[in-house]
């Protein structure tokens, strides 16, 4: 993989990016009046008369003297409020002159909660890129500075401020009283910093984030690959070795909830499932759960799998390309205006071009057993197949100002397949007809960020996700047609407030409404058949849930209620996470959850969509599909110190409410119209050691896991995702 990107210098100006994002100025207005007013009333007041260009003074306004007693003392007042120069020249005339461009200044930062003086906090001149820290008590001086400039504070723990130069000049040289406000919001601070292998981190509360920008590669993987690598963690598998078949403790794919930037999405893989259809260059951090999940999501009975991408603006033009041997990738990041900025990405195959030898292999697993790769040969026939996908993002950001921030998203992800055959007749004359498969998942979504005050923030999301999958099939030799089409459309608003108790609770509550349409329709020539089903489910929520991380326990609890408006049906799942710290390197945590899920996949034939895709979307309707519900429970202890880390979870999970259709049965069960449940229950170790540029892991997984079917004899039997043993190990060393 050949790659340049043109990012970030080095570790240090990452670190002062991250500190320097997010504003807030916590100095008090006052109420201010026109300077000429001012030099009206003191001349009228000391007989004086003050020379002055009208242009210099008419935009200057500031705090009338609170007394007018002594004419020394006012004109020192004013020289001290304004970036003017008072000076007389006699007892009658006073000259009013422009100081230079650049001035002095000083400031003295402090915490506004306790008034503690802050020790180190960075001061940043926004256009040059000069800075500076406090000292040990507080104060920062600055000589030379332009009058037009902004200095951006930040602090750890605090919210950032940006301050006009102008409001810190004094003509005295008194450092002006700066007050930093706590930035209490994240709660869900990082345990361990390196998991696995640089880039991927543990969270408190269990889930796992992977940082993008900072990944590096695990054996196997040439480059980062976002779905392929979170297979590396316990009790995450892929019974075919697919990335669009992620199984999540004996869960079946479709029971993981996979989000883009609050976007639901339905398809992931392109090349049907060898590469994932997320670019790793572009997507900032993802965010995997398998239980414990907070209340503000639901669907994915299994799992959640929350990517994002950038979302501070940057402010410089940063980019990069590369190609492999089966595409051409690139992404911009775009400053519009200090306020606005642009995030663009995009992939596209070759395939289509010209073949490789990756291609071939990569073209050879994919339709192994798809009638595109057939290995039986027709007698004067010939088959021709041309494959290619291409996907794109972009993303808007745009900062009403230091509290309302607003972001704008579409992803497109494609897969395209034409397939041709050619017969030659008995007459010499030669008929040819093509197949077509299209795959393809669109989605716009947006996000609007306020912060009302130091405690209270909200967050307002909006998305619309479309899946198609069409194919024409024709065979030549029975001359059928068959035409299939499933579309998944779904609309989704989310509400979420935030309210910081105190430094270490926090209170979410929110709202979230859905409207699901799914379509499926078959068509057959020869004989002729045709069948169209469209299903729409509307489905509200209200949830809450409490947020506490204080001295050795960390506790979020919550619950979330759905109304299913078509079934005038009510589920409501509780959740809990709890950790709680027995020692400075020992910890048990406990986690639990109720799940639902009303859209799910049915697998057809084997020769449905070409044989490459036979997964198709449905809907629940409480008959003969039901809404799908998970319990789950799991207890488990971390040890970590000297950075070696052992984790030893147990987990008992229940789904009910599974088909017969969305299992995969390729024998007589899969004609059978069944609804029956699975349990999974296992034990997950995980001994992880790591150091600057090395990183080993030993991770082994035993599960049970059984289907039961009422109808079926037997009603008890092991699942098709049944893995008991699952042993890995590794060893990761970066040479440079």
């Amino acid at each position: 993989m050949l790659r340049y990107t043109n990012m970030v210098n080095n570790k240090w100006t990452i670190i002062l990016i991250i500190l320097i994002s997010g504003n807030c100025f916590a100095q008090n207005e006052t109420n201010k009046v026109p300077l000429s007013n001012i030099l009206d009333s003191v001349e009228e007041k000391f007989s004086v008369k003050f020379s002055y260009s009208s242009i210099e003074i008419s935009k200057v306004s500031i705090e009338e003297p609170q007394e007018y007693s002594n004419l020394q003392n006012v004109l020192a007042y004013l020289n001290s409020k304004t970036l003017l120069n008072f000076k007389a020249i006699d007892d009658r005339y006073i000259t009013v002159s422009e100081l230079g461009k650049t001035i002095s200044i000083c400031g003295k930062v402090i915490s506004s909660e306790n008034n503690d003086l802050l020790f180190g906090a960075n001061i940043l001149l926004k256009k040059s890129g000069k800075g500076t820290i406090t000292n040990d008590i507080g104060e920062f001086k600055m000589g030379d500075v332009s009058i037009d400039e902004t200095i951006i504070i930040s602090f750890l723990g605090f919210k950032n401020i940006e301050i006009s130069v102008k409001d810190l000049f004094s003509a005295k040289g008194e450092c002006r009283k700066i007050l930093m406000i706590n930035d209490n919001e994240e709660l869900n601070q990082v345990i361990i910093t390196k998991f696995l292998t640089t880039g991927l981190k543990k969270t408190i509360d269990g889930s796992i984030v992977l940082n993008t920008t900072e990944f590096g590669s695990l054996p196997g993987l040439i480059e980062p690959d976002i779905l392929q690598s979170i297979q590396a963690l316990p009790g995450v598998e892929s019974v075919n070795e697919s990335i669009a078949n992620i199984n999540v403790r004996g869960g079946t794919n479709d029971q993981n909830l996979m989000l883009w930037d609050d976007i639901k999405m339905y398809h992931s893989g392109h090349f049907f499932g060898l590469i994932s259809a997320y670019n790793p260059y572009l997507t900032n951090k993802v965010v995997v759960t398998k239980n414990g999940t907070s209340s503000a999501y639901s669907d994915g009975v299994s799992s959640t799998i929350n990517m994002f991408t950038k979302n501070q603006l940057l402010g410089k033009v940063s980019g990069g390309a590369g190609f492999n041997l089966i595409n051409a990738d690139a992404f911009l990041e775009i400053p519009i205006s200090k306020n606005l900025e642009v995030h663009i990405s995009g992939r596209r195959s070759f395939t289509d071009l010209f073949n490789t030898l990756t291609y071939d292999n990569y073209f050879e697993r994919s339709f192994q057993d798809s009638e595109i790769n057939t290995n039986e040969d027709v007698e004067n026939s010939q088959t021709d197949s041309n494959f290619m996908f291409y996907d794109y993002t972009a993303k808007l950001l745009y900062d009403f100002n230091q509290n309302h921030k607003f972001r704008a998203n579409v992803i497109a992800i494609n897969n395209n397949l034409d397939y041709s055959e050619s017969n030659l007749n008995s007459d010499s004359s030669t008929e040819s007809k093509s197949s077509k498969l299209a795959q393809e998942n669109l989605g716009f979504g947006g996000q609007l960020e306020s912060a009302w005050n130091s405690r209270f923030k909200t967050k307002l999301i909006g998305y619309y996700s479309r899946y198609n999958v069409d194919s024409d099939d024709y065979r030549v030799e029975t001359d059928q047609r068959l035409t299939q089409a499933n579309e998944v459309l779904d609309t989704g608003l989310k509400l979420n407030t935030f309210l910081n108790i105190n430094d270490n609770l926090v209170l979410l509550n929110g709202y979230q409404f859905n409207e699901t349409g799914i379509l499926n329709e078959t068509v057959v020539s020869g004989p002729s058949y045709s069948k169209t089903k469209k299903d729409v489910l509307l489905n509200h929520a209200f949830y809450s849930e409490i947020e506490s991380n204080k001295g050795k326990t960390y506790l979020r609890a919550g619950a979330r209620l759905n109304y299913f408006q078509k079934f005038n049906k009510f589920i409501i799942e509780p959740r809990l996470n709890i950790r709680h710290k027995l020692s400075n390197s020992l910890a048990v945590k406990l986690e639990g959850e109720f799940k639902n899920q009303s859209a799910t996949q049915k697998v057809d034939f084997q020769n449905d969509f070409l044989g490459v895709e036979n997964r198709r979307g449905i809907l629940a309707n409480e008959d003969n599909i039901p809404i799908s519900t998970n319990k789950q429970a799991s207890l488990g202890v971390d040890f970590y110190r000297n950075n070696l880390n052992v984790d030893l979870t147990g987990y008992y999970k229940e789904v009910n409410g599974i088909t017969a259709s969305n299992q995969g049965f390729y024998n007589n069960f899969q004609y059978v119209s069944a609804t029956g449940n699975y349990t999974s229950k296992g034990v997950e170790f995980l001994a992880n050691k790591t150091a600057n540029n090395f990183s080993a892991w030993m991770s082994y997984s035993f599960s049970i896991n059984n289907y039961e079917f009422e109808s079926f004899i037997p009603a008890k039997f092991p699942n098709n995702l049944d893995i008991r043993h699952s042993f890995s190990l590794a060893v990761n060393y970066d040479i440079l």
